[in-house]
């Protein structure tokens, strides 16, 4: 069988993730009491924080579509997602989390995760990740999406930047 069809390859073995073919990207921030508190915090203001986020590399399979909004998925579903996560307990201080995401003409693309004390530096940072990625490969790149979570600490926070893959 073809790759993406279902199988791994060689052996016929069935592969139980088949390659997701939509993708939407969240970002959230949030304070909490703890640093877990203050991360569920954040998924559920990137509406996330009801789903097991399985953290994958960072492939983005190719003809993925991107989604204005994420789907309706069942609470608890396994879900496959990238993402970059910065806390801090020091009131003042910004935080951010971001995601470069790389698209390729006619091939993969490419999802890289970084996290600064700042917007500029997080979004120049992770655009250059991903040109890198793609160069390495001998890719062709055709356009590259940022997506930036920011937050100004209180007392404890954090900021969360996800790119969610499904099926649909």
């Amino acid at each position: 069988m073809a790759a993406g069809s279902g199988t791994l390859g060689g052996g016929g073995r069935v592969n139980p993730w088949p390659t997701p073919n939509v993708l939407w990207l969240s970002a959230g921030s949030a304070e909490g009491s703890t640093e877990l508190n203050a991360f569920d915090n954040a998924l559920l203001a990137a509406g996330v924080g009801n789903l097991n986020l399985v953290k994958v590399s960072s492939v983005v399979p190719k003809g993925a579509r991107f989604l204005e909004s994420a789907p309706t998925i069942e609470p608890g579903s396994l879900v496959p997602a990238v993402y970059s996560v910065m806390t801090s307990d020091t009131a003042g201080e910004t935080v951010c989390a971001a995601l470069g995401i790389g698209i390729g003409r006619e091939s993969h693309g490419m999802i890289f995760e970084y996290h600064a004390n700042s917007r500029e530096v997080a979004e120049r940072v992770v655009t250059g990740m991903v040109e890198e990625g793609f160069a390495r490969r001998g890719l062709p790149l055709e356009r590259v999406t940022v997506t930036v979570a920011e937050h100004r600490v209180e007392r404890l926070g954090c900021a969360l930047a996800a790119v969610v893959l499904w099926w649909g």
